[in-house]
C-alpha cells in the first residue's frame, strides 16, 4: 500500500506573512444567528458545513479563485471558531481529495499520535482500566494534534491561495466573533461542569461564570493571534511556543485551585510534536453496483468498514428486495462488519490490518451467507474466518465496540474544475479534554481515549492498544464515490462509531432505496454496530419500517440523534447539489457558487 510520510515544518517555506487587521467591534445586544440552508443547487463549486459562517468561509474562497482545497482549509479553520467543541488546531482529521486533473482519489492520515512514552498499560492503574470520564478529562488523553500538519500539506501541494489568505476569514471570525446560537449554548451548558475547572477555559467559554446566551457575540482573540502564527510559520509553529504551551498545558495541567477533579497529567514532550508525521495513504476502494466508492483506510476503520458492509450488499439484488428488506440486509452486513472491525482494524503503521481480505468480494461472499432475510443474526457476531475459502466460518469471540465521543464535524467541497474534498475533523468528545492552551485560545483532544484500553478475557482488542507513537482506531468515513470515472457523491458525518452507519445508511437509501440525497440525509437513522438493540432516532418509531423490522427480530433503542450529514451530489446536468442536514445539530448550511434551480 502506499504510504508517504511529512514531518512538520518540512513545507513551512511556502507559508508567507499574514498581514494583521484590526477587528470590527461587533453590535452589543441580542443578535440574530445566520441563516441556515440544507439545500443548495447550482454551478461553479459548493460548500457544506455544520455552521453558516464556516460555510461562508469557504464560499469566500471559491469567489475568489480558490479552489476546493482552498475552501475546505478556510471552512475548516472557521468551524475551529464556531465549533470549537468538535474540531479544531489542537486536534486531527481524515482529508480525502479527488484530483480532477489526474482523476486520483488522494486520503491524508492527519490522526493524532500517542506520545514515545506512552505503553499498553497507560490507561490502567493497579491492573485496571482508569474511569473513561477520568481518562477523557486529562492530560493523558491528549494526542500529538495533527490537524496542522494536514492543513499544511493540503494547501502547499494542492491549494492555490497563500494561507495566509485562506485563513483570514477565521482570523476575522474570532477577532470579531461569532453569533452565539442554541446550538453552542447547549453544548456549553452541557460541558460548564468540566470547563469551570480550567480557568482558561472557563475565561473563554463561561464569560462572566456561565454559558454565553443565544445572540450574544463570542470573541476568541487568542485564536485569531494563533492563525496568524500558523499563516507565517505552518505546521512548525508546533516546534516553537505555541509547542511548548501545548506541552506544559498537558504535562502540568492549568486546574483552578477549587476544583475538586483528579486531572490526570500527560505524557507528551516537544520532542513528540516536532517528530509527528501526516501520511498521505491509498485510499479505500471498492465497486458497488458499478460505482467506485473511495473511503479512509486504516489508522480509520471507515473505509474498510463501510467497504466491507457495502461489498456484502453487493451480494443482494435491491430489486429483488422490498425497502423493508433492504433496510434489514443492511443492518445485518452493518453487524458482520462491525465484527471483523473491532478484532482486527488498528493503526497499519504498528499492527498487521488484513485490509485487502476484508475488502475482497470472495471475504464478503463468505460473510452474506450469514444474513437471512426472513430473520435476525443474534448479535454480537464472532468476526469471519479470515482464512476460510467458503463457506460461512466464523473464528474467535467478539470484541467489544471501544467507546468513542459523539463529536467531531465534517465538510465538502467542490470546485469550478471538478476538484472536490471530503473532509472529517475533531477533537474526539464534544468538548475534547476540556482543557484550553492558555492564551492560545483552542481546546486540547482527547483522541486517545480511542484505544482500547486493555485486551479483553477472550483475547480481542490487541489491534487497539496504545503505544508509542500509535494512532488510535478511528469512525471516521469522509467518502467520495465516481461514476463512470467522475465524481458523483461526496459525504461524510460527524458521529463516533455511529459515523460508518450513517455514511452506510445515506449511501444505501441513494443508491439502492431510490431517495433524493435530501431525503436520504433526513430520513430517520438506525446505528447496528454489532450489538443486540440498534439504536435508532425517535423519529423511526411507529413508523412501518420499525413494524416490518421488529417482526424479524430486530430490537431498537431510542437515542436523540444520530450523524450529522454534509454531502453534494452531481446532478445529471453537471449542476451541483449541496446538501446539509435538515435539523440535527440544530442544522447545517449548503451554499453554491452560482444558485440555478434548473
Amino acid at each position: 500500500m502506499k504510504r508517504r510520510t511529512y514531518r512538520l515544518g518540512a513545507l513551512a517555506g511556502a507559508f508567507a506573512l499574514v498581514t494583521t487587521t484590526m477587528a470590527t467591534p461587533a453590535t452589543a445586544g441580542p443578535l440574530s444567528p445566520p441563516d441556515r440552508d440544507p439545500v443548495a443547487v447550482g454551478r461553479g463549486g459548493a460548500v457544506v458545513t455544520v455552521d453558516p459562517d464556516a460555510t461562508s468561509a469557504g464560499m469566500e474562497m471559491l469567489r475568489s479563485g480558490g479552489n476546493a482545497v482552498d475552501a475546505a482549509i478556510a471552512a475548516a479553520a472557521a468551524l475551529g471558531v464556531t465549533e470549537p467543541y468538535s474540531a479544531g488546531f489542537g486536534g486531527g482529521g481524515y482529508f480525502v481529495y479527488y484530483e480532477a486533473a489526474t482523476g486520483r482519489v488522494h486520503t491524508l492520515d492527519g490522526r493524532e499520535t500517542a506520545p514515545a512514552a506512552m505503553g499498553e498499560d497507560a490507561f490502567l492503574e493497579d491492573g485496571a482500566p482508569i474511569p473513561f470520564a477520568e481518562a477523557v478529562t486529562s492530560g493523558l488523553s491528549v494526542g500529538v494534534p495533527g490537524t496542522p500538519a494536514t492543513w499544511e500539506h493540503a494547501l502547499d501541494e494542492w491549494g492555490r491561495k497563500r494561507p495566509a489568505t485562506v485563513l483570514r476569514p477565521a482570523i476575522e471570525l474570532a477577532e470579531e466573533g461569532f453569533v452565539v446560537d442554541e446550538t453552542f449554548r447547549s453544548q456549553t451548558r452541557d460541558n460548564a461542569e468540566r470547563f469551570a475547572d480550567f480557568p482558561a477555559t472557563a475565561e473563554l467559554f463561561l464569560p462572566g461564570g456561565a454559558p454565553p446566551e443565544v445572540g450574544t457575540v463570542l470573541r476568541n482573540p487568542d485564536l485569531a493571534d494563533t492563525y496568524r502564527a500558523f499563516a507565517r510559520e505552518g505546521a512548525a509553529v508546533l516546534e516553537g511556543d505555541i509547542g511548548a504551551d501545548i506541552v506544559a498545558t498537558v504535562t502540568d495541567p492549568p486546574v483552578a485551585p477549587d476544583a475538586t477533579r483528579e486531572v490526570r497529567a500527560g505524557l507528551m514532550t516537544t520532542d513528540d510534536l516536532a517528530a509527528y508525521e501526516l501520511v498521505e495513504r491509498a485510499p479505500t476502494h471498492v465497486d458497488y453496483r458499478g460505482l467506485d466508492v473511495y473511503g479512509m483506510p486504516p489508522s480509520s476503520s471507515g473505509g474498510s468498514t463501510v467497504g466491507e458492509a457495502l461489498n456484502i450488499l453487493s451480494t443482494f439484488d435491491p430489486a429483488e428486495l422490498s425497502q423493508e428488506e433492504i433496510r434489514h440486509v443492511t443492518l445485518e452486513a452493518s453487524k458482520l462488519a462491525y465484527a471483523d472491525r473491532n478484532v482486527h482494524i488498528g493503526d497499519p503503521d504498528h499492527v498487521d490490518v488484513p485490509l485487502e481480505r476484508l475488502l475482497s468480494p470472495e471475504y464478503a461472499a463468505q460473510r452474506a451467507c450469514h444474513i437471512d432475510t426472513a430473520s435476525v443474526l443474534a448479535a454480537p457476531v464472532a468476526p469471519g474466518d479470515l482464512d476460510a475459502g467458503a463457506g460461512c466460518a466464523e473464528e474467535g469471540a467478539p470484541a467489544a465496540e471501544n467507546r468513542e465521543g459523539p463529536s467531531t464535524t465534517h465538510l465538502v467541497t467542490a470546485d469550478r474544475w471538478g476538484n472536490v474534498v471530503s473532509y472529517t475533523l475533531t477533537i474526539e468528545q464534544t468538548g475534547g479534554s476540556a482543557i484550553t492552551v492558555p492564551g492560545r485560545g483552542f481546546i486540547l483532544n482527547n483522541e486517545l481515549t480511542d484505544f482500547d484500553f486493555q485486551v479483553s478475557a477472550s483475547g480481542a482488542g490487541a489491534a487497539n492498544l496504545p503505544g508509542p507513537g500509535k494512532r488510535p482506531r478511528s469512525s471516521m468515513a469522509p467518502t467520495i464515490v465516481l461514476r463512470d470515472g467522475e465524481p458523483w457523491l461526496a459525504l461524510g458525518s460527524p458521529g463516533g462509531a455511529t459515523i460508518i452507519t450513517t455514511v452506510l445508511q445515506v449511501l444505501v437509501d441513494r443508491v439502492d432505496a431510490g431517495r433524493s440525497l435530501p431525503e436520504a440525509v433526513a430520513a430517520p437513522r438506525l446505528s447496528q454496530r454489532n450489538a443486540e438493540r440498534v439504536q435508532a432516532e425517535p423519529a423511526f418509531f411507529g413508523t412501518p419500517d420499525e413494524k416490518a423490522l421488529s417482526e424479524l427480530g430486530h430490537l431498537f433503542s431510542q437515542t436523540a440523534e444520530i450523524g450529522a450529514v454534509a454531502a453534494l451530489e452531481y446532478l445529471p446536468d453537471g449542476r451541483i447539489q449541496a446538501v446539509a442536514e435538515p435539523e440535527r445539530r440544530g442544522g447545517g448550511d449548503a451554499q453554491v457558487l452560482r444558485p440555478s434551480w434548473r
